[in-house]
């Protein structure tokens, strides 16, 4: 049976959305975590220094070693979650590329782990982020998930 199940995709790809409907549709509790959770937790100073993560006005982002610190011992805390009985939603943009992956795997070692790709047109997610997120909807989702589609 799968344990955790890792969305990865863009920002503004759906994912949030995505994890809130499987979330609230799926017959067993599941907790939900995201990349965005990590980066609010982290202090001011690690903003936009080398050490810690750079976001850039042409939209890339540039992790440090401090951040890379930081994202590896998140994922085994969350990786410790899953073996003490925790089913777990990751919402995830692998900002560190496959280095992010590959933390993933050896943080969830003999987990069982569904990967899901999430994609989105390049101009729709242009929109979502001008307009406040997926669809303007500004975190207003519900468990309500019938009246949006999404390809998995």
């Amino acid at each position: 049976m799968i344990e955790v199940m890792i969305l990865n995709g863009g920002s503004s790809s759906g994912k949030n959305p995505i994890a809130k409907c499987l979330q609230n549709s799926l017959p067993t509790s599941w907790l939900r975590f995201s990349i965005d959770d990590l980066i609010d937790a982290m202090p001011a100073a690690m903003f936009n220094t080398d050490r810690g993560i750079k976001f850039d006005s042409n939209g890339s982002v540039n992790p440090g070693t401090e951040f890379r610190s930081l994202e590896s011992a998140w994922m085994h805390g969350i990786a410790e979650m899953v073996r003490g009985g925790a089913r777990i939603i990751i919402d995830d943009v692998f900002i560190t590329g496959i280095e992010a992956y590959n933390l993933w795997q050896v943080a969830l070692e003999g987990c069982k782990v569904l990967w899901v790709g999430v994609f989105c047109e390049p101009a729709v997610s242009t929109s979502r982020e001008t307009n406040g997120g997926p669809c303007g909807w500004n975190g207003i989702l519900t468990s309500d998930c019938g009246s949006h589609r999404y390809k998995l």
